[in-house]
């Protein structure tokens, strides 16, 4: 309630990974336990600030590990109603600790499309209409891959994204920046119509065609090109340990 009182507007429902105490022990030990993420946002949708909430999938969970996940999420949504989205994040093991110094036996190290396609049609069976919004995540499975998923219950690609740093010290290969008219144009290629939303989708603005002038801040000498940002130091993940 005090960070609300000063602004905090929403909160991210991150740190969700599998919420089993039993597989998080092993992919994550230490981290916060399954009963604090639910009472985190139980509380924050209490005093009536919004979260999301995700899920990490690809590693050592059970497909009865994911289903049990989503239904603690459709529970917590119909008691509170207070998760905008659902965002599924598939294991990127490429870089990631656990798999690169061999800490967890038998973890996965790559997931097929189409069981990323899979995990967004079970997904929205299983959460709709309570969480309407699942969100592809381009960051993780390519621009084209986020396409299909329009396809296989999302309804959200995603954001541009500034600096990401997660899924690229991860491994991740498909970047840390997509320009709103490449977010525009794979979404109509969906046949979908792109919608630019605010962070609890509220709708800003509609575009039935695309604007016939560039959009002021993105014209590429704010944040310079692609090829720019990631040949930069300034945005590179570094273990300063």
């Amino acid at each position: 309630m005090a960070l609300k009182d000063v602004g905090l507007g929403s909160l991210p429902g991150t740190s969700a990974e599998i919420l089993d105490d039993r597989v998080r022990e092993i992919i994550s030990p230490g981290r916060i336990s399954t009963h604090d993420w639910v009472t985190v946002i139980r509380t924050a949708h209490r005093v009536g600030i919004p979260t999301t909430s995700t899920i990490m999938y690809g590693h050592l969970e059970t497909p009865l590990d994911r289903a049990r996940h989503l239904e603690l999420l459709r529970g917590i949504q119909k008691e509170t109603g207070g998760i905008t989205e659902f965002v599924p994040l598939s294991f990127i093991a490429a870089e990631a600790p656990m798999v690169k110094k061999s800490l967890v036996p038998g973890v996965r190290t790559s997931i097929t499309r189409e069981d990323v396609l899979r995990m967004y049609a079970v997904a929205r069976l299983m959460l709709d209409p309570w969480i309407p919004n699942i969100q592809a995540t381009w960051v993780k499975q390519g621009a084209q891959l986020a396409q299909e998923c329009l396809g296989a219950g999302a309804n959200d690609f995603g954001g541009t994204l500034m600096n990401e740093s997660i899924s690229t010290s991860a491994g991740a290969q498909h970047g840390q920046f997509l320009h709103p008219v490449e977010l525009r144009t794979w979404i109509r290629a969906a046949g979908r119509t792109p919608v630019q939303r605010s962070t609890t989708y509220r709708t800003l603005r509609v575009f039935e065609q695309e604007p016939s002038e560039p959009e002021p801040g993105w014209n590429g000498d704010r944040f310079g090109s692609y090829a720019t940002l990631i040949a930069s130091p300034e945005f590179r993940f570094r273990d300063r340990r």
